[in-house]
This record gives C-alpha cells, structure tokens and sequence, in this order.
C-alpha cells in the first residue's frame, strides 16, 4: 500500500507552502497579529485559487476533492499561522455540507465555496457558544447543541467579540434563537472539522520545532552549539517525534473520512486530542530551547504558542476528544465481545 501523497496532493502542498511563505512573511505576520486584522486582498487570491471549496463537491461550485487535500492545505496554514478565516469557513462547509438538506447546501455552499459567503462553527455550552472563529464576519454560523444543529444568519445571532490569547485569530461567543435545523448525521461533518484543526496543529507544531532546531544549530555556549548538549538535543527528538505522530494520527483521520468512514469518528477525536496536546508541547519545548529570547514580544514564537493554545480547545479539548476515544473503544470492545 502506498501511503505517500498522489501527484495533484504534492502539487497542491508545494503551491501552498510558496504562496503562504510569500505572502505571510515575518513582518506581516506581526503586522497583521499586532493589529487584530486580515488581509483581505490575501484572502481574496486564496479562493480564487479555488481553495475555500476545496473539499465542496462541485455540484455546489467547489472542487470536489477531499478530505486529505483539505488536511494539507490546512497544515501549511499552520506553518504559515496564517491569519485568516480559512478554518472557520472550512468547518462550517463540513457540517453543511455532511448534515445539510439539499435546499440547505444549494443555499450556503456556493457562497463557502467561492469565499463570498464565509461561514463558521461553533459549539454551544449553557445556551451560548463561547469560542465562535471569525463569527463578526460570517454570512452564516453552524451551532451545535449537544446533537443539535442549527444554521443562522449572522444579521439573527448575538455575536459579542471575544479577546483571547491569539490575537491572529479573531473569535466571538454566540447565541441565537431559532434558524434552520440542520436534519443529516452532525458527526461526521464534526469528525471532519475537528481533522482540520489537528491538521492546523501539526503544521505549527513543525514550524515551532524547526525554530527550536535552527536555533540549537546557531547559538552557542562555551563555544559549542547548544544543539550538541544533551538536554537540548533530547528535547528535540521528543519535539519531532510528536510533530510526525501528531501528522500520522491526523493524516489517517483524513484519510479515513474519505474512505473509510467506519473508523473515522475514533481516528478524529485521536488526533485531535494528540495534536492538542502536542502543539502546545512542542511549541512550549521550543520556547524552552530558545531561552530568554524566546519570551520575548520581539519574537515570532509567542504568536505560535498561542495559537496553539487557542487550537487545543477549538472544537473539543483534548480532554473531551480522549474521553470520547475511550468511550468508543469500549462500545467497540463491547461489540466485539458480544
């Protein structure tokens, strides 16, 4: 069995890590992260490369490809910590786009797709969803209740701004009264949207580890590279050894959505819970390797730290994916032996 990527999937990764490393270069990262902003002429050349509707079929003026592609696309999103309302419109699509009717895809997929008519998720806890992405903005926010799901119109929710540690992503608590139920199965629209995030995870978890490595190789101590003390390179091989089972575990979440869709829920919750857990790790570990320079706001590190903190609650925290892990396990256990 083959498991590396197909001709168009490498294609497709080489084009993203080009156009996000041109386009999101250190200084407009902090310029746009310092002001709270995206740039909306950058967002603008994203979808007319087709990438808003990049998993939407085409009967709805997406590309039609898949879940995989879309992972790929988000983990160079990741590297990049792009700021942008990509996730947010993406996961909104997903759950439409699995639990919608028909009138309902017709009616908001094309505008996700095309980027026209952003989207958002968010998960409701006490009547109110705390942590909304890009809610402000969103022409049509998912809410999901327990089992429930509902689709609304921003201009019919009660969206307040929400300031958290991220300031390269905006986000908003949201209530709302009535909107249309969404009828189809939610999970594996949420399976799929929670594979994003872990996607996300791992692409910054392997930007923060490469920082950590190139400054092991660059600074030096009694006139060694710090890379060549133990605590430090030990400290490095835990990092990437989490960075590639993070991007295993996403990957074949990813791949079971496309295709095998019987384990898909089991392989979403593990790897959004390992990547949870290893994004804020491994970039925690790199501001370790870094020392005092990497607490500082001059350097790019903390916007990724915090990132990820905000990513290991988006969508279920790891505690609740893992809970959720152990639960189908023993169903599954259960079945087995009955």
């Amino acid at each position: 069995m083959n498991f590396d990527f197909t001709d168009d999937q490498r294609s497709i990764k080489s084009t993203a890590k080009e156009f996000l490393a041109a386009r999101f270069k250190p200084e407009k990262l902090r310029e746009l992260a310092e002001a709270g902003e995206y740039d909306d002429g950058i967002w603008k050349e994203m979808c007319e490369l087709g990438w808003a509707g990049i998993f939407i079929d085409e009967e709805h003026q997406g590309q039609g490809l898949g879940t995989v592609e879309l992972a790929i696309l988000i983990e160079e999103m990741g590297y990049a910590l792009a700021p942008s309302p990509f996730l947010s419109n993406a996961a909104a699509g997903l759950v439409i786009q699995q639990a919608g009717s028909d009138e309902q895809k017709q009616r908001w997929l094309p505008g996700i797709a095309s980027g026209a008519a952003r989207g958002t998720l968010g998960l409701v806890t006490n009547g109110r969803a705390p942590l909304v992405p890009d809610a402000a903005e969103a022409a049509v926010i998912v809410l999901v209740d327990g089992g429930q799901a509902t689709v609304v119109e921003r201009s019919d929710a009660d969206v307040e701004p929400v300031d958290t540690i991220d300031s390269t992503r905006r986000f908003a608590s949201v209530a709302a009264d009535g909107g249309e139920a969404l009828e189809g199965d939610l999970q594996p629209g949420l399976d799929r949207a929670a594979t994003a995030v872990a996607a996300e995870l791992a692409g910054l978890a392997q930007r923060t580890m490469e920082m950590a490595v190139d400054y092991a190789k660059e600074r030096k101590q009694f006139e060694r590279p710090i890379g060549a003390y133990q605590a430090v390179s030990h400290r490095c091989a835990q990092m990437l050894m989490e960075v590639e089972s993070a991007r295993a575990l996403t990957y074949f979440a990813a791949y079971a959505a496309d295709s095998e869709p019987d384990e898909l829920s089991l392989a979403a919750s593990a790897a959004k819970a390992y990547a949870s857990d290893a994004g804020w790790r491994v970039s925690a570990s790199s501001l370790q390797v870094h020392g005092g320079i990497g607490f500082t706001w001059e350097h790019d590190l903390h916007f990724f730290l915090k990132r990820a903190k905000a990513d290991g609650h988006l969508f279920g925290t790891a505690r609740e994916h893992r809970d959720r892990v152990a639960d189908l396990s023993m169903a599954a256990a259960v079945g087995a032996a009955g």
